[in-house]
């Protein structure tokens, strides 16, 4: 192997460690925090659903009647999780999205009502947010039904 091309390796390395570290190829870092410091942040609402997977009082939410551009993010850690461009009204009480920020948030199936459902949580400090179902509007056919006390509505400039 001659010089040159040893140098180009080198480079080449460099530049793909450098970017895989960058922001724009970094996936979200998680904030894990123990149920003390929840407490302490969090309404005990907030605490019941982010951390006890409970649910909210459908139509509770002031955030049902929410129509202006922006993003809704996680009230525990700030992570961005829907863009208002993708909510909608699904007429169950809930805010209800169709599609979210790639990487926000991950699933699992819960089966607490003794059929399974799957469960969607903040990708960042694993806070509970709601359901995902196959009833939603077009392109995704999906209906994510977030409990609104745990969305913080940050309007765009």
């Amino acid at each position: 192997m001659k010089r040159r091309d040893i140098f180009k390796v080198i480079l080449k390395s460099y530049i793909f460690f450098t970017l895989s570290n960058s922001f724009a190829f970094s996936q979200l870092k998680k904030n894990i925090k123990n149920d003390e410091h929840w407490k302490k942040v969090l309404t005990p609402e907030q605490f019941n659903i982010l951390r006890r997977e409970g649910t909210e009082r459908p139509f509770s939410s002031i955030l049902n009647n929410e129509y202006r551009d922006g993003d809704y993010v996680c009230v525990a850690c700030n992570t961005k999780l829907f863009h208002s461009s993708k909510k909608y009204d699904s007429g169950t009480g809930w805010p209800s999205f169709f599609d979210y920020y790639k990487g926000s948030i991950e699933t699992k199936i819960d089966y607490k009502l003794m059929y399974p459902r799957v469960e969607y949580h903040c990708t960042v400090c694993e806070g509970h947010h709601g359901h995902v179902f196959n009833d939603g509007p077009k392109p995704t056919l999906k209906r994510y039904c977030n409990n609104g006390k745990v969305l913080k509505f940050i309007p765009s400039s």
